[in-house]
């Protein structure tokens, strides 16, 4: 499931309410482990663009 939802965020990162629309959605279909891998693959892919957005959804979760 990660993975789909890792390709998805690729296909909308260029409109920020679409990614964070999927973001919040991909969240909700990941177990707690691959939240964390999940975690870490969005800082490191999408920090320069969305770090605002990434922060809203990770640091509730931390």
């Amino acid at each position: 499931m990660i993975e789909y939802v890792k390709t998805i965020l690729l296909k909308v990162s260029f409109d920020k309410k679409l990614f964070e629309k999927e973001l919040r959605k991909g969240l909700n279909m990941l177990t707690p482990h691959e939240v964390q891998e999940f975690k870490t693959w969005c800082y490191k892919t999408f920090s320069k663009i969305y770090l605002g957005v990434l922060n809203k959804y990770f640091v509730k979760l931390a």
